[in-house]
């Protein structure tokens, strides 16, 4: 699975933390450090295994429930149509 950000919606790191900006809706969320960990993970392409890895490397307490985690982080995100998820191979439209 690979996840990109849908159209119009902005990723703005500031320090550790970052905030999405939905430009359709003018709505923000604020992401935490471990949901910008493994968002920008998911972003470059790593997929939730690799995304997994990565966080537990950071934060190795999230080994128990670091994959719950981020298949939760996942579904939030695709909920609010923030994110666009394709098949590996396919191309996001």
């Amino acid at each position: 699975m690979r996840v990109s950000l849908h159209p119009g919606v902005t990723l703005t790191p500031i320090d550790e933390v970052a905030v999405l900006l939905d430009e359709r809706t003018g709505r923000y969320r604020q992401l935490n450090a471990t949901a910008t960990l493994v968002l920008r993970s998911l972003l470059a392409g790593h997929g939730p295994a690799g995304a997994a890895r990565e966080l537990v490397r950071t934060y190795p307490d999230a080994t128990p429930t670091a994959e719950a985690d981020i298949a939760a982080l996942v579904e939030r995100l695709r909920a609010a149509n923030l994110i666009v998820e394709t098949a590996d191979g396919e191309q996001a439209r």
